[in-house]
C-alpha cells in the first residue's frame, strides 16, 4: 500500500514547532517500523501522487484551508487540538477566518478517519465539529529517544524551565507571576516565540518581566535543537507546564524521559498523559 503524506508543515514556519516535529517523526517512524508499505510526499498545491492508496494530512488548522474539499482517495487527517474553537473569545478569527472554518468543517466531515493526540482532544473534536467519535482514533505522542537522563555533576545553578509557545492557553503570564512570588531560582523560557519581539504576546511578556522586576532572573532562550533541549531538561530543577488548556503537552513527557521533575496544571490532556508521575496543581 502506498501512503501519500502532506509535508507542507516541514516547508513552513511550522517546521520547528510541534506540527513539524510530529510530521518529521511520523515519516521517520513509518519508514522504520512499517516497511511493508511505500510512501510518497507532496505539499499544498501539488497533485496527490497517482499511486497513492491513502492520503494523510498531519496538520489541521480551523482558520486556514489545509484540507481539500473533494477527496480523490481515502483520507486521514491528524487534528492535534481545536483549542481556538474551545475558546473562541481568546482566538478571534475574524470574518475570513470564520468563513474558512466553515469550509474546513465541511472538508473534515468527508474524511475517512481522524487521528488525535488525547481523549480530551477527541471529545472536543467530536463535540465542536460533529465528526463521529467512533471514527476518531487516539494515538498518544511519545518523546524522541534522544530525551534521556545524562550523567552529570550535582546541579550548581538550578533553574525552573518552561518549554513552549506564548499563546493565551500556555499561561506564561501566570507562570511569571507565580515565579515572582516563590522562587529564588532562575527561570529559562525556551521557544522561538520568546525572541520574536514582533509578537504581541511576546511584547506583553517582556513588559510583565520588567514590571515584576524579573529581568535578572528570567532568561529567554528562544529556539533550541533537541540536543540542547536534552541538556536543559537535565539541568533543570523542575519543568513547569502552567497551561490553561492543552491538546497534549509533549514537553511534559520529554522532561519525564530526562528525569526532570514536572509541575503541571490539572486540566484537559495534561493529567491524562502524565498520570500520577507529575505533581498537578
Amino acid at each position: 500500500m502506498n501512503i501519500a503524506i502532506d509535508i507542507t508543515p516541514l516547508k513552513t514556519e511550522h517546521g520547528r514547532r510541534g506540527v513539524g516535529v510530529y510530521t518529521n517523526n511520523l515519516i521517520k517512524s513509518l519508514g522504520q517500523y512499517e516497511k511493508k508499505h511505500s510512501y510518497s510526499f507532496f505539499t499544498r498545491g501539488q497533485k496527490i501522487p497517482k499511486n497513492a492508496d491513502i492520503v494523510h494530512y498531519p496538520y489541521f488548522d480551523p482558520f486556514f484551508l489545509t484540507l481539500p474539499i473533494i477527496k480523490a482517495k481515502p483520507t486521514v487527517v491528524t487534528v492535534h487540538d481545536v483549542i481556538p474553537l474551545v475558546f473562541p473569545a481568546k482566538f478571534p478569527a475574524g470574518l475570513r477566518g470564520n468563513l474558512k472554518w466553515q469550509i474546513q468543517k465541511l472538508s473534515l466531515l468527508g474524511i475517512r478517519r481522524v487521528i488525535t493526540d488525547s481523549e480530551s482532544s477527541k471529545k472536543d473534536i467530536s463535540k465542536i465539529t460533529g465528526f463521529d467519535a467512533n471514527r476518531i482514533d487516539v494515538v498518544y505522542l511519545a518523546p524522541d529517544p534522544i530525551f534521556k537522563p545524562l550523567r552529570r555533576e550535582k546541579r550548581t545553578n538550578p533553574y525552573v524551565l518552561y518549554v513552549g509557545d506564548v499563546n493565551w492557553n500556555k499561561n506564561v503570564p501566570g507562570l511569571l507571576r507565580a515565579f515572582a512570588q516563590v522562587s529564588n531560582y532562575g527561570l529559562k523560557l525556551v521557544g522561538g516565540a520568546f525572541t520574536d519581539v514582533g509578537l504581541r504576546e511576546t511584547k506583553e511578556i517582556n513588559g510583565l518581566i520588567r514590571a515584576l522586576d524579573l529581568e535578572q532572573k528570567v532568561t529567554k532562550v528562544g529556539y533550541v535543537t533537541n540536543e540542547d533541549l536534552v541538556g536543559l531538561y537535565n539541568g533543570a530543577a523542575v519543568l513547569v507546564q502552567p497551561s490553561f488548556y492543552e491538546g497534549f503537552g509533549l514537553p511534559v513527557l520529554e522532561a519525564m524521559a530526562c528525569g526532570c521533575p514536572v509541575v503541571s496544571t490539572d486540566n484537559s490532556s495534561l493529567s491524562e498523559i502524565a498520570g500520577p508521575a507529575v505533581r498537578v496543581t
